[in-house]
C-alpha cells in the first residue's frame, strides 16, 4: 500500500549516510590536517627533494623524513653516486643505522595512512540526523501520504511523531532504514485503537442480563451497508447467535425487498413495516420480537444520508434514543478517502459511533482510510469486508493492517 513511501524512506536513508560520510572526511582530514600544518609539510618536502638525488637507497624511501645532517655528511665522503644493487651493497654499521632509521619511518608513515582512513570508516557507522536532514524530505513524505488517502491532519501528526523519534538521535549506518521504517510503523500502530472483541460483548450481556444485545448501523448512501449487515448476521450464525434484522430502511426503493432477500437466504427472520413509516418504530418492534422469542442480538438497518442531511440526522438521532443501542456501528467504504472524515464525524456527533467497518478493502490499495476514520473518531475499526460473499468479512488486525503497509 505505502511502497512509494518505502522508496523514499529508502532513498532518504541512502543520502544521510552518504552525507554523513562526506563529512566525517572532511572531519577528520581537518583533524589531520591540524596534525601537520602545510608550511611543515612543504618544508619537509624540500628538504627531502635537495638530499633524495644522491641517495644509494631504495626509490620508494624519497617520500620520507630521514636523519638530514647524518645522510647530509654521508653523502659528502661518498665519492661516486652510481645505484649498487641493495643484495650487492656492504652497508657498514653508520649506514645499517640510517637504513633502519629510513625503514621505521616508512612503517610510521604507513601506520598513519592506515589509521586516516580507519578513521573514517568506523566514524560513519553512526549517523545522526539533523532537523536540517529531516525537513528536507518531510515534504515528501507528508505528500506521499496524502496521496494514500491520510488526512491532512492524520498525517501531520504522523510527521510531527517522526521527527520526534529521530531527529536528534544516532542511528547505526547498517540499521538506519530499518529503524526509521520502525519508528513510522510504531506511529501507526499507536494511532489506530484497538478493536473490542463485539462477539464477547454479545455473550457477555446474554449472560449478565439475558436480554437481546442491539446494534445500529448507520451511514451514507451507497456504502454495502445492508450486504455489511448480512455478513454480520452470517457471523452471527456461525458462532451460534440468533438474531433478527429490523428494515428501519423505509426511504430507499426496494430497501425492505433487498435485506428481506439476504435473511431469507441467511433463514433470519426480518421484521419491516410500510415505506415511510417510522424507521424508530420498526427498530422497537424487532427488540420487542427478540425478548419475546429469545433471541440473542437485533441488528437494526437504517437508511443511508448523507452526513449534511439535518433532518435525516435528525431522525437518526431519534432511533438510537428510541431503541438504545448496545453498539452504534459506522459503516463506510474504504476506497473513500478524505470525503469519509467529514462523514463519520457528523455521525459520531449524532449517535455516538462505537466503532467502525469499513466495506471494499479488498480494492483499497492505499489503507490510508483506515487510519483517518481511527484517529479522527478515536474509535475502533472491527471489520473490513473484503468482497461480496457473507464470509467476506475479516476481523480487523492492527498488526496485520500495518505489515500490509508494506513498508
Amino acid at each position: 500500500m505505502f511502497n512509494k513511501l518505502r522508496e523514499k524512506l529508502k532513498n532518504w536513508t541512502q543520502g544521510l549516510i552518504k552525507k554523513a560520510a562526506v563529512e566525517e572526511v572532511k572531519e577528520v582530514a581537518k583533524k589531520e590536517k591540524a596534525k601537520k600544518p602545510a608550511k611543515e609539510k612543504k618544508e619537509k618536502a624540500k628538504k627531502i627533494k635537495e638530499i633524495a638525488t644522491p641517495l644509494e637507497f631504495n626509490a620508494g624511501m624519497q617520500q620520507y623524513q630521514p636523519d638530514l645532517e647524518k645522510i647530509k655528511e654521508k653523502v659528502k665522503s661518498i665519492e661516486e653516486h652510481k645505484y649498487i644493487e641493495p643484495e650487492k651493497k656492504v652497508f657498514d654499521k653508520e649506514e645499517r643505522q640510517i637504513s633502519e632509521k629510513i625503514l621505521e619511518d616508512i612503517k610510521v608513515e604507513e601506520e598513519e595512512k592506515k589509521g586516516f582512513f580507519k578513521k573514517i570508516f568506523s566514524g560513519i557507522n553512526k549517523i545522526k540526523i539533523s532537523k536540517e536532514d529531516f525537513e528536507a524530505y518531510s515534504e515528501d513524505l507528508e505528500m506521499i501520504l496524502l496521496e494514500n488517502n491520510v488526512a491532512i491532519e492524520v498525517s501531520e501528526k504522523i510527521i510531527k511523531q517522526l521527527k520526534e523519534s529521530i531527529v536528534g538521535k544516532e542511528f547505526l549506518k547498517k540499521e538506519i532504514e530499518g529503524q526509521i521504517k520502525e519508528s513510522l510503523k510504531d506511529i501507526i500502530y499507536k494511532i489506530l485503537i484497538e478493536p473490542f472483541d463485539l462477539i464477547e460483548k454479545i455473550k457477555d450481556k446474554k449472560l449478565s442480563e439475558h436480554k437481546p444485545y442491539i446494534i445500529l448501523f448507520c451511514g451514507i448512501n451507497g456504502t454495502g451497508k445492508t450486504t455489511t449487515i448480512a455478513k454480520i448476521g452470517n457471523l452471527l450464525k456461525e458462532k451460534k447467535l440468533s438474531c433478527v434484522i429490523a428494515a428501519g430502511d423505509t426511504f430507499r426503493a426496494a430497501s425492505i425487498e433487498q435485506i428481506k432477500k439476504h435473511g431469507t437466504k441467511l433463514g433470519i427472520e426480518v421484521i419491516s413495516h410500510e415505506y415511510g413509516s417510522d424507521p424508530a418504530s420498526v427498530g422497537f418492534d424487532a427488540i420487542k420480537y427478540a425478548e419475546k422469542n429469545h433471541i440473542d442480538v437485533v441488528l437494526i438497518d437504517t437508511a443511508g444520508r448523507m452526513h449534511t442531511e439535518k433532518n435525516l440526522m435528525a431522525q437518526i438521532e431519534k432511533i438510537t434514543k428510541v431503541c438504545k443501542p448496545d453498539t452504534k456501528l459506522f459503516i463506510g467504504e474504504s476506497i473513500t478517502g478524505n470525503d469519509i472524515i467529514e462523514q463519520i464525524k457528523t455521525f459520531n456527533n449524532s449517535v455516538k459511533i462505537d466503532g467502525i467497518i469499513l466495506a471494499k478493502a479488498d480494492i483499497d490499495e492505499k489503507g490510508g482510510t483506515a487510519l483517518s476514520v481511527g484517529y479522527t473518531t478515536q474509535k475502533p475499526i472491527l471489520y473490513l469486508g473484503t468482497g461480496q460473499g457473507y464470509k467476506d468479512l475479516q476481523k480487523f488486525d492492527k498488526n496485520k493492517f500495518v505489515e500490509s503497509l508494506g513498508l
